[in-house]
């Protein structure tokens, strides 16, 4: 139990960062309809707007990066990994996490502290008629290679419970796909209630059987 709270804790703490920092994409978007508008309706272009989107959507893939690992949601390359058994996929995990997660998120983070200081200390700015700070953006670099290793730590814990117990411990349970298509279906005027739920049921069985041949099972 005190294992399956510390993991909830580092996913809960993985995804307020990606939740939070999501709503950049908000931003990214009206920022970016003002300079079209700007640009072609006033034809007066800003000199910074291309900075100012690099430096937003840098930091939103940045720091969304440690929610989507906490989710299982990174993209799987190796189609045999589904059809592995519980504990091959956590001996596989967990060898791939030494191997190469550890040392390359450490040098990522190590490095980008680095990075950011040395921008820091010279209060580095953009290269444009209207300068802008670029060591804020930097420092999302350490900032989300900490919380990404955090949470990579997480699944190397899941994966040694997965080789104790012989399955994956729960993850906590986030919007997916599916529960936009309930709600789509749950609010149909196009079915009757019968084939709605007996939908809604088939779309269940779907998505659990799709989860538990890539390891990602969600448990309530």
């Amino acid at each position: 139990m005190d294992t399956q709270r510390l993991l909830h804790a580092a996913d809960r703490l993985s995804t307020w960062v990606g939740k939070t920092f999501a709503w950049l994409i908000v931003a990214l978007m009206l920022v970016v309809c003002a300079e079209v508008f700007k640009r072609y309706a006033l034809n007066a272009p800003t000199a910074w707007i291309y900075d100012v989107n690099n430096m937003m959507y840098g930091t939103l893939f940045m720091m969304c990066g440690a929610y989507t690992l906490s989710q299982d949601g990174h993209v799987r390359g190796d189609f045999l990994y589904g059809s592995m058994k519980p504990r091959t996929q956590a001996a596989l995990d967990l060898a791939l996490y030494i191997l190469f997660f550890l040392p390359g998120i450490g040098a990522l983070t190590w490095a980008g502290w680095d990075y950011f200081h040395d921008s820091l200390a010279m209060r580095e700015t953009t290269f444009n008629a209207t300068p802008l700070p670029l060591y804020p953006f930097k420092f999302a670099i350490p900032l989300a290679g900490t919380i990404v290793m955090l949470q990579g730590i997480a699944e190397m814990i899941r994966c040694v419970v997965c080789l104790r117990t012989g399955e994956w411990p729960a993850r906590l349970k986030d919007a997916a796909e599916i529960d936009v298509v309930e709600q789509q279906l749950a609010s149909s005027t196009y079915v009757d209630e019968a084939a709605r739920r007996e939908a809604i049921e088939r779309v269940k069985d779907i998505d659990e059987a799709a989860r538990q041949r890539s390891g990602g099972d969600i448990k309530t």
